[in-house]
C-alpha cells in the first residue's frame, strides 16, 4: 500500500490529498506558534509576576512562569482558524460541536488563568466546569446512557458531567512535574486523532486534535526538565476539557459499563492518578481537592529514585500503552496502531533531544551534571 492509500485508510485523505494535508498543516502550525510564542510569554510573565512559587504540590525550586497555557491556547486557535481556510468545514452540525468544544475550552482557559494569578474558590471553579460540561450536553456531545428506564436522559447528563469535570480536574491535578502533562496530552491527542480520522464526518474534530497535539509538542519543547515555563491551570483545564469532550464525540452509547472502557483507556493515567490520590486523602480525613501534597504517581516514582526525566518518560510509556489498547478497542487495524505509536515515539524523542541539545548549548559546563541527572 502506498502512502496515499494508507492515509486514505486512516480517513484523513481524499483522493486529492487535501484532507491529510490539512491535518499536517494544522499540527505543524499549532506546534510552530506555541513553540515560538512561549519565550515571549515567559519573558512577559516574569516581568509582571505571573509565576508559581515553590509549594507542596510542585517540584520547582524557584518561581516558575505559569502562563504556558495561554501560548498553547493561542497556537491551537490560530491553527484552527487558518486550517478552516485550507479545508472549510461543510457539515453544520459538526462545526457547531467543534465550536462548542472551543468555546467551553476558552471559558476554562479564562477561569484557569484568573485562578493562576489571583486565586478562585474551588466552588467557583467547579461551577464553571459543570456549566461548560452542560454546554457540551446541550449540543449533543454526551455519553448516552440507554438502560431502558425513564431516567435515561437524566443519567446521560449526569454521567457526561461527571466525565468532563472529572477528566478536567484529573489533568490539572496531575500537572505537578516538568514534561508530564505535556507528554501525556500529546500522546492522548495523537491517539484520539488516529481514531477520529477514521470517519470523514469527524473531520473538524480531527483538526482540533491535530492542533492540540501540535500545541502540546510545542509546549513540551520548553517544559521538559528543567522547565522554563508551566502551563498552569489555564492550560491544564484546556487540555482536560478538550480531551474529555473529543473522547466522547460521536454519540457514545453506554448500555453497559463496558461501553465506557475505550474513553477511559485513552485517559487511564490521569484517571488512575486522581483516583488513588482522592482515595488516600479521604482515608486520611482530608479534602481531596484542597489538600496539595506529594502523593501523586510521579511523586512515588521520584521517591523510588527515578529522576524527573526518567519519571516523566516512564509515565509517558504507561500512557502510550493504555492508548494503544484503547485504539485496539476502537477497531483500528494493527498497521494503524503501529504507525501511530511510531509517530508518537519519534516526535517525543525528537522533542526531548532538541530540549537537551538546547540546554547543553546554553548551560555552563560546571552545571551540566545536575541537568543531566534531572534532579
Amino acid at each position: 500500500m502506498d502512502i496515499q492509500g494508507f492515509l486514505q485508510s486512516l480517513g484523513i485523505a481524499k483522493p486529492s490529498g487535501s484532507g491529510w494535508l490539512a491535518v499536517v498543516f494544522t499540527f505543524l502550525l499549532a506546534w510552530l506558534v506555541t513553540w515560538r510564542l512561549i519565550p515571549t510569554v515567559r519573558k512577559f510573565a516574569l516581568r509582571v509576576g505571573w509565576a508559581d512559587q515553590p509549594n507542596a504540590r510542585r517540584l520547582n525550586r524557584e518561581p516558575l512562569p505559569n502562563a504556558g497555557g495561554l501560548a498553547i491556547y493561542t497556537g491551537v486557535i490560530a491553527a484552527m482558524v487558518l486550517a478552516s481556510w485550507l479545508r472549510p468545514i461543510e457539515v453544520q452540525s459538526v462545526l457547531i460541536q467543534v465550536l462548542t468544544i472551543l468555546l467551553g475550552g476558552s471559558i476554562l482557559v479564562l477561569i484557569g488563568f484568573i485562578d493562576d494569578q489571583f486565586g478562585l474558590p474551588s466552588s467557583v471553579r467547579l461551577l464553571v466546569q459543570v456549566l461548560t460540561a452542560l454546554l457540551l450536553v446541550a449540543n449533543k456531545i454526551n455519553i448516552e446512557v440507554t438502560i431502558g428506564t425513564p431516567i435515561d436522559s437524566t443519567l446521560s447528563v449526569l454521567v457526561t458531567v461527571l466525565w468532563v469535570v472529572g477528566i478536567t480536574n484529573a489533568i490539572n491535578l496531575m500537572d505537578g512535574m516538568d514534561g508530564l502533562v505535556g507528554g501525556v496530552g500529546f500522546i492522548t491527542s495523537m491517539s484520539l486523532l488516529a481514531v477520529s480520522a477514521q470517519s470523514f464526518n469527524r473531520a473538524a474534530a480531527t483538526l482540533v486534535l491535530a492542533a492540540l497535539a501540535g500545541g502540546a509538542l510545542g509546549f513540551l519543547r520548553h517544559n521538559f526538565y528543567p522547565s522554563r515555563i508551566i502551563m498552569g491551570d489555564a492550560g491544564a483545564y484546556f487540555f482536560g476539557y478538550v480531551l474529555a469532550a473529543t473522547a466522547i464525540l460521536g454519540k457514545l452509547q453506554a448500555s453497559t459499563i463496558f461501553a465506557l472502557v475505550p474513553p477511559v483507556l485513552f485517559l487511564l493515567l490521569p484517571v488512575l492518578d486522581t483516583t488513588q490520590v482522592v482515595v488516600r486523602r479521604l482515608m486520611a480525613g482530608k479534602n481531596p481537592m484542597n489538600t496539595p501534597g506529594k502523593d501523586h504517581l510521579h511523586h512515588r516514582l521520584l521517591a523510588w529514585g527515578l529522576s524527573q526525566r526518567h519519571a516523566a518518560i516512564t509515565l509517558w510509556a504507561i500512557a502510550l500503552v493504555s492508548n494503544l489498547v484503547a485504539m485496539y478497542f476502537q477497531r483500528l487495524t494493527s498497521v494503524q496502531i503501529l504507525v501511530t505509536a511510531i509517530v508518537i515515539i519519534l516526535l517525543l524523542a525528537f522533542t526531548v533531544w532538541q530540549r537537551i541539545r538546547a540546554l547543553r548549548m546554553t548551560i555552563p559546563e560546571k552545571d551540566r551534571v545536575t541537568v543531566k541527572e534531572g534532579e
